[in-house]
């Protein structure tokens, strides 16, 4: 199994900072080619969500560098990376929290994390950046947003079509940062061939359909070129923004053949 791998970030079209931070990174290990994406979305809504997302993104890149050559010595088991992965969930929260109250201001962030190996993935998810996985049979959103319309839809009192249009439409029940503790959802699968792995943040996905992003980041991967899978990746960030997306775009999409 081979991975081919490619990242964008935008700072949309009215925002004066881009909160949204991300890390790719590919190693060779014990057992085979490995690769790792972090997605964080600092929250826009408060100061200095930059600085969050980029603590928790440098948080799992520490990971990768230290811990995860000792797991890769041989099979990864799912239970460990919950164990570790919940640990920098729960020690970032704290950080950031507390660097907030220090600072007199609050601070936050999602947090969507996938590690890819030739058998397994691996995605912690934690506010509403997603993952998604893109076939020629379809789009399959892996990760469940943690918003108050996400629970609206789940209890039947708004529609997907409501959503979209509802000004609660980015309000988090859950994030990295704010509460004392932040809880994260784990998702565990084997790894399919000639798909798609895709993290995006929120404003990725907004004014995009399904169709779109596999239609565009489906053929650009199956040309096993990197630049073709950044070009489809920015391709779509060009038309959330000429959609009239305003909030920071960013996507990481890694192509398992």
């Amino acid at each position: 199994m081979r991975f081919y791998t490619a990242s964008a970030t935008d700072i949309g079209t009215k925002k004066q900072i881009n909160q949204d931070s991300l890390s790719l990174k590919s190693f060779i290990t014990p057992i085979g080619n490995v690769a790792l994406a972090v997605l964080c979305d600092g929250m826009g809504g408060l100061s200095h969500g930059e600085i969050a997302s980029r603590l928790i993104v440098s948080a799992f890149e520490d990971w990768a560098e230290l811990n995860l050559p000792i797991l890769a010595q041989s099979e990864i088991y799912d239970g460990d990376i919950r164990r570790q992965w919940t640990e920098i969930i729960e020690s970032q929260n704290n950080a950031i929290r507390l660097f907030g109250e220090q600072n007199g201001f609050k601070i936050g962030s999602t947090a969507t994390v996938m590690l890819l190996t030739e058998t397994r993935y691996y995605i912690l998810n934690i506010g509403d950046s997603r993952a998604y996985k893109i076939s020629g049979v379809g789009v399959t959103r892996i990760t469940a947003d943690h918003t108050v319309i996400e629970n609206e839809i789940k209890l039947g009192n708004m529609t997907e079509a409501q959503a979209m249009n509802s000004p609660m439409r980015s309000v988090l029940t859950r994030c990295i940062g704010i509460s004392d503790s932040a809880e994260p959802d784990m998702f565990f699968g084997d790894i399919e061939p000639e798909t798609v792995y895709l993290l995006c943040s929120d404003g990725f996905r907004h004014l995009i359909t399904e169709e779109e992003m596999k239609t565009s980041l489906l053929i650009s991967a199956k040309s096993q070129d990197p630049e073709h899978i950044e070009t489809g990746i920015k391709n779509l960030i060009d038309l959330n923004k000429a959609r009239g997306e305003t909030d920071n775009i960013s996507a990481v999409a890694i192509y398992a053949k």
